[in-house]
């Protein structure tokens, strides 16, 4: 058994047909790749799961898997972060995600919980929606990726955010999280 998540056995991956522990939280993320693929129109092609993003903050580093990205025409118009809970508690650490998975800022952010979400705008950080319904569909976020900008993530706010996903999501994980992986710690 590892981790600190109930292991109920094992399930194939809906996105890669990759094999996973099946835990609650992976029930959800499948969930929520499902309802991307049958509902909101995506090809499971444009959906990358469990993507490494290495942070780090000093000295200090990092590794840790961004839930789900949405790839269209090449770049990433969407970055969905799952966690059980508030999901008040996980902008801002979504947000700082937006802004490390790519060289330019991602335009729209959604955070989880897996029966409910709120949508955020990426470069404001306001709620634009919320529902598992209002997360984008496929001819949604291509419109909203048409009349995006696309901003560069300039190299200062980059360490920043960096900073803040650190001390959110791996200093501030558990110890038995086997999730997220301390590369070097000083």
């Amino acid at each position: 058994m590892g981790g600190h998540h109930l292991i109920l056995g094992e399930l194939r991956d809906y996105l890669t047909g990759e094999t996973l522990e099946d835990t609650h939280d992976e029930q959800y993320r499948q969930k929520l790749a499902r309802i991307l693929v049958e509902k909101k129109g995506y090809r499971k092609a444009e959906i990358l799961p469990r993507h490494l993003l290495e942070v780090q903050a000093g000295k200090n580093r990092g590794r840790l898997p961004v839930d789900l990205q949405v790839i269209l025409s090449g770049r990433t118009g969407m970055v969905i972060k799952y966690g059980p809970g508030s999901l008040v508690t996980r902008y801002r650490p979504a947000l700082a995600v937006s802004r490390l998975v790519t060289p330019y800022q991602v335009p729209v952010v959604v955070v989880t919980n897996g029966e409910n979400a709120d949508v955020l705008d990426g470069v404001t950080g306001k709620v634009t929606a919320s529902g598992l319904n209002a997360i984008p569909s496929r001819t949604e976020l291509a419109d909203r990726m048409a009349d995006f900008d696309f901003p560069p993530v300039p190299e200062k706010r980059a360490e920043m955010e960096s900073r803040i996903v650190f001390a959110y999501e791996i200093d501030g994980s558990c110890p038995c999280d086997t999730t997220v992986c301390r590369l070097n710690e000083e």
